[in-house]
């Protein structure tokens, strides 16, 4: 646990920057989604081990009845690259839910139904692969849980997004066999040859697998 000054240099709803000052004239800065009484750094360690992330991640795969399996992506607007990149459905959990024990798996059908219009069902199944993963440390403290979904269904289900809130901004979908799956991991690139996100190539290696 970070033991030493931690000053607030701005606050949003979203976002905050903090100045950690790990010695006399020696400054950090920590990109945040957490308010200072949540920061990572300050949490003991006992707590860290098991502490809920701020978002998730969702590996989604249709396996529809007499198709191949695919992997569903998104074409999302990212207003810090200025590009509309492949990406997976993904969301913050809400404030509301950070006691909720199922918080993970409840955001991940809450986002997965916002941005695809796919409302999770019975026959479905939605698994944590990981609950925590940390993508840039070494300027945010940001964790997200890793939510494989598989939509298992006879049919194809109507793919929207309808559900789109706030700043984000969506140009359709990417519904991705395996051997473009591997395309896109050896090239690093989608069709465009634009780079895609981490979580992308995560979501792709594990596609791989199933």
């Amino acid at each position: 646990m970070y033991t030493g000054k931690m000053e607030t240099i701005y606050e949003s709803k979203y976002m905050n920057l903090y100045d950690l000052q790990y010695r006399e004239g020696g400054h950090y800065y920590c990109a945040s989604r957490r308010g200072k009484d949540r920061m990572v750094a300050l949490t003991p360690d006992d707590e860290c081990k098991k502490m809920l992330p701020d978002a998730v991640s969702c590996f989604v795969v249709l396996n529809i009845k007499g198709q191949t399996k695919k992997l569903l992506l998104n074409w999302e607007y990212r207003y810090p690259v200025g590009q509309y990149v492949l990406s997976v459905p993904a969301g913050l959990i809400d404030e509301k839910d950070w006691g909720n024990p199922d918080a993970l798996k409840e955001t991940a059908v809450r986002e997965l139904y916002e941005e695809t219009g796919i409302k999770v069902m019975d026959c479905d199944e939605v698994k944590v692969i990981n609950p925590c993963v940390f993508s840039t440390p070494g300027m945010t403290d940001e964790g997200n849980a890793l939510i494989y979904i598989s939509i298992n269904r006879d049919e194809m289900p109507e793919i929207n997004h309808n559900g789109a809130e706030g700043s984000e901004v969506f140009e359709g979908f990417r519904l991705v066999e395996k051997e473009e799956a591997e395309e896109y991991l050896c090239k690093g690139r989608d069709e465009h040859g634009m780079y895609y996100p981490l979580f992308t190539w995560a979501a792709l290696m594990f596609f791989m697998g199933v």
